[in-house]
Protein backbone atom coordinates (compact mmCIF):
# COMPACT_ATOMS: atom_id res chain seq x y z
CA UNK A 1 0.00 0.00 0.00
CA UNK A 2 2.77 2.36 1.24
CA UNK A 3 4.89 1.81 -2.37
CA UNK A 4 1.34 2.04 -4.16
CA UNK A 5 0.97 5.55 -2.32
CA UNK A 6 4.31 6.72 -3.10
CA UNK A 7 3.80 5.40 -7.00
CA UNK A 8 0.44 7.96 -7.10
CA UNK A 9 2.08 10.61 -5.63
CA UNK A 10 4.84 10.61 -7.69
CA UNK A 11 2.61 10.21 -10.79
CA UNK A 12 0.69 13.33 -9.82
CA UNK A 13 3.77 15.27 -9.21
CA UNK A 14 5.14 14.59 -12.32
CA UNK A 15 1.99 15.50 -14.11
CA UNK A 16 1.99 18.97 -11.67
CA UNK A 17 5.27 19.94 -12.83
CA UNK A 18 4.91 18.41 -16.87
CA UNK A 19 1.64 21.01 -17.14
CA UNK A 20 3.19 23.89 -15.36
CA UNK A 21 6.28 23.16 -17.94
CA UNK A 22 3.73 23.07 -21.47
CA UNK A 23 2.73 26.32 -19.68
CA UNK A 24 5.80 27.79 -20.24
CA UNK A 25 6.84 26.10 -23.47
CA UNK A 26 5.39 27.92 -25.60
CA UNK A 27 7.64 31.57 -24.17
CA UNK A 28 10.85 32.20 -25.61
CA UNK A 29 12.85 33.18 -22.12
CA UNK A 30 13.56 36.49 -21.70
CA UNK A 31 16.96 35.97 -19.68
CA UNK A 32 20.04 33.88 -19.52
CA UNK A 33 22.44 33.23 -16.63
CA UNK A 34 25.92 33.61 -18.17
CA UNK A 35 29.16 32.79 -16.02
CA UNK A 36 31.98 35.11 -16.81
CA UNK A 37 35.32 34.91 -14.87
CA UNK A 38 33.38 33.20 -12.11
CA UNK A 39 30.53 35.80 -11.39
CA UNK A 40 27.27 35.24 -12.88
CA UNK A 41 24.64 37.74 -14.70
CA UNK A 42 21.18 37.44 -15.43
CA UNK A 43 21.07 39.12 -18.74
CA UNK A 44 18.14 40.20 -20.94
CA UNK A 45 18.18 38.17 -24.49
CA UNK A 46 18.23 40.15 -27.56
CA UNK A 47 18.31 37.52 -30.42
CA UNK A 48 16.05 39.49 -33.04
CA UNK A 49 17.34 42.53 -35.88
CA UNK A 50 14.94 44.90 -34.30
CA UNK A 51 16.06 44.39 -30.88
CA UNK A 52 19.88 44.26 -31.69
CA UNK A 53 19.24 47.40 -33.56
CA UNK A 54 18.24 48.76 -30.14
CA UNK A 55 20.36 47.38 -27.62
CA UNK A 56 20.67 49.48 -24.67
CA UNK A 57 19.61 53.03 -26.44
CA UNK A 58 18.01 54.84 -24.21
CA UNK A 59 19.25 53.53 -20.99
CA UNK A 60 20.40 55.15 -18.11
CA UNK A 61 20.81 52.32 -15.57
CA UNK A 62 22.35 48.52 -15.85
CA UNK A 63 22.54 46.51 -12.59
CA UNK A 64 25.80 45.26 -11.69
CA UNK A 65 24.70 41.63 -12.12
CA UNK A 66 22.25 42.66 -15.62
CA UNK A 67 23.02 43.52 -18.67
CA UNK A 68 22.16 42.34 -22.48
CA UNK A 69 23.35 38.90 -24.62
CA UNK A 70 22.90 39.77 -28.02
CA UNK A 71 22.47 36.64 -30.13
CA UNK A 72 22.91 35.99 -33.54
CA UNK A 73 22.31 32.76 -36.03
CA UNK A 74 25.82 32.90 -37.25
CA UNK A 75 28.87 33.86 -36.02
CA UNK A 76 30.36 36.93 -38.47
CA UNK A 77 32.61 40.06 -37.86
CA UNK A 78 30.66 42.66 -35.96
CA UNK A 79 30.69 46.04 -35.21
CA UNK A 80 28.97 47.81 -32.17
CA UNK A 81 28.38 51.81 -31.77
CA UNK A 82 26.70 52.92 -28.61
CA UNK A 83 23.62 54.90 -30.57
CA UNK A 84 21.86 56.96 -28.15
CA UNK A 85 22.93 55.50 -25.11
CA UNK A 86 23.90 57.98 -22.52
CA UNK A 87 25.95 55.80 -20.29
CA UNK A 88 29.45 53.84 -20.63
CA UNK A 89 29.07 50.26 -21.06
CA UNK A 90 31.58 47.32 -21.50
CA UNK A 91 31.05 44.89 -24.45
CA UNK A 92 32.65 41.58 -24.59
CA UNK A 93 32.23 39.61 -28.10
CA UNK A 94 32.13 35.56 -28.11
CA UNK A 95 32.84 33.09 -30.73
CA UNK A 96 30.19 30.25 -31.62
CA UNK A 97 32.12 28.34 -28.59
CA UNK A 98 32.07 30.43 -25.82
CA UNK A 99 35.72 32.08 -26.11
CA UNK A 100 36.14 35.62 -26.03
CA UNK A 101 37.40 37.15 -29.02
CA UNK A 102 37.36 40.86 -28.07
CA UNK A 103 36.22 43.26 -25.47
CA UNK A 104 36.09 47.05 -24.97
CA UNK A 105 35.09 50.07 -22.71
CA UNK A 106 32.64 51.73 -24.68
CA UNK A 107 31.68 55.06 -23.99
CA UNK A 108 29.22 57.64 -23.87
CA UNK A 109 28.66 59.58 -27.07
CA UNK A 110 27.68 63.15 -27.13
CA UNK A 111 23.86 63.55 -27.88
CA UNK A 112 22.27 64.09 -30.91
CA UNK A 113 22.58 67.07 -32.60
CA UNK A 114 19.21 68.78 -34.14
CA UNK A 115 20.69 67.88 -37.29
CA UNK A 116 20.87 64.32 -36.42
CA UNK A 117 17.94 63.81 -35.19
CA UNK A 118 16.20 63.85 -38.61
CA UNK A 119 15.78 60.40 -39.91
CA UNK A 120 15.17 58.85 -43.08
CA UNK A 121 14.77 55.28 -44.10
CA UNK A 122 17.80 53.05 -45.77
CA UNK A 123 15.55 51.42 -48.06
CA UNK A 124 12.39 52.02 -49.70
CA UNK A 125 9.40 51.18 -47.16
CA UNK A 126 11.99 50.25 -44.33
CA UNK A 127 10.22 49.63 -41.40
CA UNK A 128 10.57 52.91 -39.01
CA UNK A 129 12.87 50.83 -36.60
CA UNK A 130 15.64 50.93 -38.92
CA UNK A 131 15.26 54.38 -39.75
CA UNK A 132 18.53 56.21 -38.94
CA UNK A 133 20.73 59.78 -39.57
CA UNK A 134 23.58 59.14 -41.88
CA UNK A 135 25.95 61.74 -40.50
CA UNK A 136 25.11 60.81 -36.87
CA UNK A 137 25.97 57.29 -38.04
CA UNK A 138 29.48 58.17 -39.24
CA UNK A 139 30.58 59.99 -36.05
CA UNK A 140 29.55 57.20 -33.62
CA UNK A 141 32.78 55.35 -32.92
CA UNK A 142 32.82 51.02 -33.79
CA UNK A 143 33.70 48.48 -31.54
CA UNK A 144 35.00 45.34 -33.53
CA UNK A 145 34.75 41.87 -32.27
CA UNK A 146 38.79 41.23 -33.94
CA UNK A 147 37.47 37.69 -35.00
CA UNK A 148 33.89 35.83 -35.99
CA UNK A 149 31.71 36.89 -32.65
CA UNK A 150 28.52 35.00 -32.13
CA UNK A 151 27.55 36.50 -29.08
CA UNK A 152 28.15 40.11 -27.63
CA UNK A 153 27.65 41.23 -23.65
CA UNK A 154 27.01 44.64 -22.70
CA UNK A 155 27.32 44.98 -18.78
CA UNK A 156 27.41 47.66 -16.84
CA UNK A 157 30.73 50.13 -17.25
CA UNK A 158 34.01 48.76 -15.49
CA UNK A 159 32.57 45.65 -14.67
CA UNK A 160 35.93 44.31 -17.42
CA UNK A 161 38.21 46.06 -14.51
CA UNK A 162 36.97 43.52 -11.72
CA UNK A 163 36.18 40.46 -14.49
CA UNK A 164 40.04 40.95 -15.50
CA UNK A 165 38.88 38.79 -18.53
CA UNK A 166 41.35 37.76 -21.34
CA UNK A 167 40.95 37.03 -25.04
CA UNK A 168 40.29 33.29 -25.54
CA UNK A 169 38.76 33.42 -21.93
CA UNK A 170 35.67 30.78 -21.61
CA UNK A 171 31.88 32.32 -21.08
CA UNK A 172 29.39 29.79 -19.86
CA UNK A 173 25.87 29.62 -21.41
CA UNK A 174 23.65 27.98 -22.34
CA UNK A 175 24.44 28.15 -26.00
CA UNK A 176 22.48 25.68 -28.15
CA UNK A 177 19.63 26.88 -26.70
CA UNK A 178 20.46 30.50 -27.40
CA UNK A 179 21.35 29.80 -31.08
CA UNK A 180 17.52 28.59 -31.70
CA UNK A 181 16.59 31.34 -30.45
CA UNK A 182 18.90 33.75 -33.66
CA UNK A 183 16.51 35.12 -35.78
Amino acid sequence: MFLKTITVLGFAATAFFSAGCEEDAGKAPTHEKVVIAGKTFNLEIVADDQSRFKGLSGRDKIDPDGGMLFVFKEPRNLDFVMRDCPIPIDIIFIDGTGRITAFHKMAAEAPRSEEEKKMSPPFKDAPQWTWTNEKYESRLKKYPSKFAAQYAIELKADTLDALKVKANDKVEFDKAAMKKLAK
